[in-house]
């Protein structure tokens, strides 16, 4: 008995220090990030509310991101499109997209779609924009929501093809499902790997990786793999997805004060999912909000919100917005790495009704040596904000990202 507990002992302080020695190479490492830059971007005048949910893709050097409205909780207006030939320099008009806005039904309600996220398609030289729909009555956001779906469009040879809905029958996801936000991954082939937060009435909401075909006009899923659940509050929501070293990750939004992250080989079939923590084993304190992936060849990174003193009396520690690099065998944070990507603007400890919220934004590789983080502040006291992009430098070429 002596002997097994000692050999046990052994086993466990060997892996510990094996794994501080392995993060320890991280943190000695020259950082891959060089520097981040906030720049405001520029956006045409509103009535009422600002521009929320900016989110980018690159269509060879040209950008391309889509935004639209908000005019209070939840209260979304019609998706915009713009674009820059200058990587993010200047930005051409804001443009409605024809078929993502409101579309009043038989019975009063109008049906809006929010949540867009655009990523090129290369087989096809076209833009898919997903998000999902929202219900309004009265011009305010309708609480008991009807059953809601992904929305998407595809821009292709400067045109907008119609709204569609991706159709999932699964008894199931018969409240909700929805990829709204989350982050895809082309295969070589052309197929799109994606995730789901889905449902039924009164019950949690479970994840689950998707794999669907796109030809450039439909997109049509052709798999889904294992539930991913948790009985806490909605359960898990808004899920994105990354690729990096032949395997994919998932980051997930809980109502726990955790995030969630899971691996697959193939997409679809992911390990039990476990709480985002630092390299010491502490939580991440993160307050339903979703996370995105940052990814570069060299390295994978984790976008984020999370408490701190600065930010105690913010709604959901909504500000500052955070990054750090993940270590992918361990699936912690560094936490020497952590940057900030977006700075609180105000006082958040005395004065936090005045704080701009972060959290619902988007990442874009836009050149190998520049990504970029873009969100859409807003204050919702004053119902104001600010359309920002964060320049990330890199101090290696990105090799995911053509020159």
């Amino acid at each position: 008995m002596i002997m097994h507990l000692t050999r046990r002992h052994f086993l466990q302080t060997t892996s510990l220090a094996l794994a501080s020695a392995h993060t320890h190479a991280f943190a000695t490492e020259d950082p891959l990030i060089e520097s981040i830059e906030k720049v405001v971007v520029k956006t045409p005048a509103l009535p009422k509310g600002t521009w929320f949910h900016p989110r980018a893709c690159m269509v060879g050097k040209k950008a391309f991101m889509t935004t639209q409205p908000i005019v209070g909780s939840d209260h979304f207006g019609h998706v915009h499109w713009t674009t820059s030939d200058d990587l993010g320099q200047t930005w051409n008009d804001f443009t409605p997209v024809p078929p993502l806005g409101w579309e009043k039904l038989p019975d009063g309600m109008n049906e809006a779609v929010c949540d867009i996220t655009p990523e090129f398609h290369p087989q096809t030289g076209s833009v898919l924009a997903l998000g999902h729909n929202v219900f309004y009555r009265d011009r305010g956001f309708f609480r008991d929501q009807p059953p809601r779906w992904p929305i998407y469009a595809v821009w292709k040879d400067g045109a907008w093809g119609p709204r569609r809905k991706l159709v999932w029958d699964d008894p199931r996801a018969t409240e909700i499902y929805s990829n709204n936000c989350g982050q895809r991954h082309v295969l070589p082939d052309g197929d799109v790997l994606m995730s789901f937060t889905f449902g039924v009435k009164g019950q949690t909401r479970s994840v689950c990786g998707v794999r669907c075909s796109f030809d450039g006009d439909q997109l049509l899923i052709k798999q889904t793999g294992n539930a991913l659940t948790k009985s806490v509050g909605r359960g898990l929501l808004e899920p994105s997805l990354t690729r990096f070293g032949g395997r994919f990750y998932l980051t997930i939004r809980a109502e726990d004060r955790k995030g969630y992250v899971a691996v697959s080989d193939d997409g679809l079939h992911y390990e039990p999912q476990q709480p985002w923590t630092w390299d010491d084993g502490t939580p991440l304190l993160t307050n339903s909000t979703q996370q995105h992936w940052l990814t570069h060849s060299d390295g994978l990174f984790l976008v984020y919100t999370r408490r701190d003193p600065t930010n105690e009396k913010v709604i959901r520690w909504r500000a500052p917005l955070w990054v750090a690099q993940v270590d992918p065998k361990t699936l912690r944070l560094i936490r020497t790495t952590e940057r900030v990507v977006l700075p609180l603007i105000g006082d958040g400890v005395n004065a936090a009704d005045l704080v701009a919220f972060n959290g619902n934004f988007g990442v874009c590789n836009a050149s190998p040596r520049e990504s970029w983080i873009t969100d859409g502040s807003w204050c919702p006291k004053t119902n104001t904000g600010e359309l920002n992009l964060a320049r990330v430098k890199w101090r290696k070429a990105n090799g995911l990202v053509e020159g």
